[in-house]
C-alpha cells in the first residue's frame, strides 16, 4: 500500500512543482518521514492522507490509499477475527478524525464499546488460538484510543483503566510499540491529573529500556520534563526539553512505531510552552503557544487558546486575556471536550482571583465558568485528581 501512496505522491509533487521539503514544511511534518513515505519504507498515516488531500486538492485520494485492505485467508474469505480487526482500525481512524475536529465527548463511548466488545471475545476464548497474538495486539490498540477519546473527553480514571489495559493486552501479544503507547499515555495523564512522580517513573522505565526508537526516546523526554517541571526543577526539566528537540532533529528512524508520526514540533512546541507556564514563566510560554496554535488541529485550537488564557493571566495582560476568553467562547459550541472545559475552568479561576484583575474582568471570568457548566464528567475528573 505504501508503495503505490508513495508513487502517486511522486507523481503530483511532480505535477505541482512542489518540493518534498516545502511540502513537509506547509504539513508541519518532518522532510524524512515524508521521504520515507513517499518512497515507500514507511506507512502513511491517515491524518497525513487527509493533510495531502487537502494541500494538494486531491478529493480524498490519498484517504483511499491508506484505507485498511482485509486480509485474506487462503479461501478468500476473511475469518471474523480478521474482520474484527479491519473494523477495529477503521473505527479507531474515524473516531481519532472526529475528536480531532469536535472533541471527543461525543465519540469516547463508541470507542469503549469496540474495545470491550472485543476483549470480551478474548476473554470467552472465542478467538483462534493462531490468530491471538494479531487479536491481541489490535484488541490493545483499541483500548489505547478508547482511553486517549475518554482522556479527551475528560474521564481521566477511565482513560487510566483503558491505557492499563492497553499495556497489559500488549505485553501478552508482545508488542512491544503499543506497550511503549500505553505507558506514554500513562505519563501523559499522570502529568495532567497532578502525578508527576509517578509521570517521572513511568519515563524513566521507558528510558531505561535499550534500543527504545528515537521518537519514543523524544515523547519520554518531554514526558519526564512536564514531570520535573511540576515538581519545581526548573534545570533538569529544560535539560529533558533540549534533549527532546535535539531528538526531534535527527532523521525518523525505521525502527519509529507507526504511531509515533505525531511527534513533531508542534507537540514539543506545545509542551514546552505548558512546562513553561507551571514553572511561572508565562511570558516565554506565550510566544511558544502562539507558533503551536498556527498549526493545531480544531481540537487543539481551543487547548492552546486555553493555555494562552492561562498564560495571559498569569503576565496580567488583561486585554489579551479579555479576547482569549471571548475568542474561547465562540469554540464552546463546537469542541466538545470535557478535558479543555476542566482546564478552562481552572484557567477562568486564575483569571477571576488574581490581584489587580479589573474587576469586568473577573466578572466575566465569573460568569464564563457558570456558562460552562459542571456535568458529572467534569465532576468526576475533579475527584480523580486530587
Amino acid at each position: 500500500m505504501s508503495a503505490d501512496f508513495g508513487t502517486r505522491l511522486r507523481e503530483l509533487l511532480a505535477d505541482s512543482g512542489s518540493s518534498l521539503r516545502a511540502t513537509a514544511r506547509a504539513l508541519n511534518y518532518d522532510v524524512a518521514y515524508l521521504s520515507r513515505v513517499t518512497n515507500g519504507r514507511q506507512r502513511p498515516s491517515r491524518q497525513m492522507a487527509e493533510a495531502l488531500d487537502e494541500f494538494l486538492q486531491t478529493d480524498g485520494e490519498f484517504v483511499e490509499l491508506v484505507k485498511p485492505k482485509a486480509m485474506r485467508l487462503p479461501s478468500d474469505e476473511p475469518s471474523a477475527t480478521i474482520s474484527d480487526i479491519t473494523h477495529m482500525k477503521s473505527s479507531a481512524a474515524y473516531l481519532l478524525s472526529h475528536a480531532d475536529r469536535y472533541g471527543a465527548d461525543t465519540v469516547a463511548p463508541a470507542a469503549v464499546q469496540i474495545w470491550r466488545t472485543a476483549q470480551r471475545k478474548l476473554d470467552a476464548g472465542e478467538v483462534p488460538e493462531r490468530e491471538q497474538r494479531g487479536y491481541l495486539s489490535a484488541v490493545s490498540e483499541a483500548a489505547e484510543v478508547a482511553g486517549w477519546l475518554l482522556f479527551d473527553a475528560g474521564e481521566r480514571e477511565a482513560a487510566r483503566q483503558a491505557f492499563l489495559e492497553s499495556h497489559i493486552l500488549a505485553r501478552h501479544a508482545g508488542d512491544r510499540s503499543m506497550q511503549w503507547f500505553a505507558l506514554d499515555m500513562l505519563a501523559m495523564l499522570d502529568n495532567e491529573c497532578g502525578r508527576p512522580g509517578e509521570a517521572g517513573r513511568i519515563s524513566e522505565e521507558v528510558l531505561s529500556q535499550g534500543r527504545i526508537p528515537p521518537r519514543v526516546a523524544t515523547l519520554a523526554l518531554i514526558r519526564r520534563g512536564g514531570a520535573r517541571a511540576r515538581m519545581g526543577d526548573r534545570q533538569r526539566a529544560m535539560a529533558d526539553f533540549d534533549a527532546a528537540r535535539g531528538g526531534l532533529e535527527e532523521s525518523v528512524s525505521p525502527r519509529d512505531p507507526e504511531w509515533a508520526w505525531w511527534v513533531n514540533y508542534r507537540e514539543f512546541t506545545g509542551h514546552s510552552a505548558h512546562a513553561l507556564l507551571i514553572l511561572g514563566d508565562a511570558g516565554a510560554a506565550i510566544p511558544k503557544l502562539h507558533s503551536a496554535l498556527e498549526v493545531a488541529t480544531p481540537r487543539g485550537v481551543m487547548f492552546y487558546r486555553v493555555g494562552l488564557l492561562h498564560s495571559y493571566a498569569r503576565a496580567k495582560a488583561w486585554s489579551d486575556a479579555e479576547e482569549e476568553i471571548h475568542q474561547i467562547s465562540a469554540l464552546l459550541d463546537t469542541i466538545r471536550s470535557g478535558r479543555n472545559r476542566l482546564l478552562l475552568r481552572e484557567a477562568l479561576r486564575v483569571v477571576e482571583r488574581s490581584p489587580g484583575v479589573p474587576a469586568g474582568l473577573a466578572a466575566l471570568a465569573t460568569y464564563s465558568i457558570a456558562a460552562i457548566g459542571c456535568g458529572a464528567r467534569s465532576a468526576e475528573c475533579r475527584r480523580d485528581c486530587k
